[in-house]
């Protein structure tokens, strides 16, 4: 995230400034209020306090300031080595902040804002990412955003099931969201236009809108951890381009001066650039988590693209520098012939017929992983009708947690419906097992549920005796449960009551029958929108 927008490297002691420590004086840098990364340290900070308070953003104090203490004290001591003077670490404060406003604990709560768990993992990533630094550099000046490429690293290196990225979508579009979008344009807005950064900002933006929208409408999903469904056509193409991640991505990460082409053209290149790569890596991602750090690695891309890029753009300053000639440079004439400039258009649509048609193909192996797992399972045109009917009477009223209810998209109406899916899901399982019919299965199950009880199946079928329970539920409870790389959110009913377990012989007689009471929490999720499937049953929490 940061640096972002930095101002020009300030002299040594503008103001004489000296500080004595252990009876020797330094100059002292101290922070300046014209500088713009001020200004950017006041919109993230106001989003971290947003997020405290409101927004439920599950990222604690002390993980916070963990991340920006370690790298103002790298920083400090970079530059008290270098330049032997103390300066005030603004950039390297921007580098932590950001770093703590995108990385998350994988299994970290919201409103826990003074827990320490876990911040040796903030405190190492803000390191690794200042030290790139000063560490990878190219002709006296660093090549990667900090922040960015410290991001990327970690989230490859340490996977999904320990960090994540913050989500997409951060709340219900409610007042507090509202006031969160209103930060980010305008000090964004401002920022970027003072220093002249607001063209690769928008050339981002709508190069991305176009990129993203062709990706939508070649039906391209993503699952999160904040729906319960697949995010799917218009609403994965909404999701992504009016995100307030991508505003604070477009805003405050792509326009670092320092990281970022100084032509003007060159901006603009560069920003449409990193769209276009940023769209082709996050075509093949089918989770929330993927498409993040997708998006998150084109500017990584794009940063050793640019040593190559300004090499064939024009030089800043220079009187080819602006949009207008470049383009008329670009196209060889001032003045085209109508054959010419029918030539010239047929170029441009096939180019762009070729870049839409190299996003879609980019994305065939997500729609195809989609098809053939959980879409093609539970087909019903392909599944043998389910024989399974459950007296909802027979059921307990379904209490429903305030963190579910609190969404509003669930009623306890919808609960109720959705235990008795459970319920035939489950009476269905107990067919499977006792008939030894694995098609039955895909219709009522899926993830490791699915192939927990296709294993029981195969041994069913093997052995010619069976095992199977059916239960009834005295009570049951539902919550919410948050999967592993931001795979899709999912239903957990935490039941209590008994199961009667019958095992059947090899000549299908009954041989033994027992009854005992149960508690266990079975976890149901929508991966194709459709009916709610069994994919995990967990100990009761």
């Amino acid at each position: 995230m940061a640096p972002g927008p930095a101002a020009p490297e300030p002299p040594a002691n503008p103001a004489g400034r000296t500080v004595r420590i252990f009876g020797r004086s330094y100059p002292f840098v101290a922070p300046n209020i014209r500088d713009p990364r001020l200004h950017l340290a006041a919109v993230i900070i106001s989003i971290h306090f947003l997020g405290q308070i409101a927004l439920g953003f599950r990222v604690s104090v002390p993980q916070i300031l963990v991340a920006i203490l370690v790298c103002a004290v790298i920083e400090v001591g970079w530059t008290l080595h270098e330049r032997d003077a103390l300066v005030w670490p603004a950039s390297a404060m921007l580098t932590g902040s950001g770093v703590a406003l995108i990385l998350r604990l994988s299994d970290m709560q919201s409103n826990d804002h003074w827990t320490w768990r876990g911040w040796y993992v903030f405190a190492l990533v803000a390191a690794l990412s200042l030290l790139t630094k000063y560490v990878i550099r190219y002709r006296g000046s660093h090549i990667f955003n900090p922040s960015n490429v410290g991001l990327v690293a970690a989230f490859l290196l340490l996977g999904s099931t320990r960090i994540e990225p913050l989500d997409f979508w951060w709340a219900p579009f409610d007042g507090w969201m509202v006031a969160a979008y209103l930060i980010i344009l305008v000090g964004g807005l401002l920022i970027t236009a003072r220093l002249h950064l607001l063209g690769m900002s928008a050339a981002f933006w709508l190069t991305l809108a176009v990129g993203i929208g062709v990706l939508a409408a070649s039906g391209h999903c993503m699952t999160a951890r904040w729906s319960f469904e697949p995010v799917c056509g218009a609403h994965f193409w909404w999701v992504i381009v009016f995100s307030p991640e991508i505003l604070i991505f477009l805003f405050f990460m792509i326009t670092d001066p320092k990281t970022s082409p100084a032509g003007r053209v060159a901006r603009v290149v560069f920003g449409i650039s990193v769209a276009m790569v940023c769209t082709l890596l996050i075509a093949p991602q089918t989770t929330e988590f993927g498409a993040k750090v997708a998006l998150l690695s084109g500017l990584v891309v794009l940063c050793v693209a640019r040593l190559f890029l300004e090499r064939f753009l024009p030089a800043a300053g220079s009187e080819r520098d602006r949009l207008g000639a470049f383009a008329r440079a670009a196209g060889g004439d001032r003045y085209l012939t109508p054959g010419r400039a029918l030539g010239r258009g047929a170029i441009v649509g096939a180019t762009v017929v070729l870049v839409g048609a190299t996003v879609v193909a980019a994305g065939a192996p997500a729609r195809e992983s989609l098809v053939t797992s959980a879409f093609a399972s539970s087909d019903p045109a392909t599944q043998p009708p389910l024989d399974v009917h459950v007296d909802p009477s027979t059921l307990p009223p379904v209490t429903v947690d305030p963190e579910v209810t609190d969404r509003g998209d669930l009623s306890q109406a919808d609960a109720q419906a959705i235990a008795v899916t459970l319920a035939e899901n489950l009476e269905a399982e107990a067919q499977a097992l006792r008939r030894g019919e694995k098609s039955l299965l895909p219709s009522v199950d899926d993830g490791q549920r699915l192939t927990t009880l296709q294993g029981r199946v195969d041994d069913v079928i093997e052995t010619g005796g069976a095992v199977v329970p059916r239960y009834t539920f005295d009570a049951l409870h539902v919550v919410l449960i948050h999967t592993e790389g931001q795979s899709g959110l999912s239903l957990g009913f935490e039941a209590r009551g008994t199961v009667e377990v019958v095992t059947y012989g090899v000549d299908g007689s009954e041989r033994s029958r027992t009854t005992s009471p149960f508690t266990r929490t079975f976890v149901l999720s929508r991966p194709t929108g459709a009916r709610w499937l069994l994919v995990d049953t967990q100990p009761n929490t």
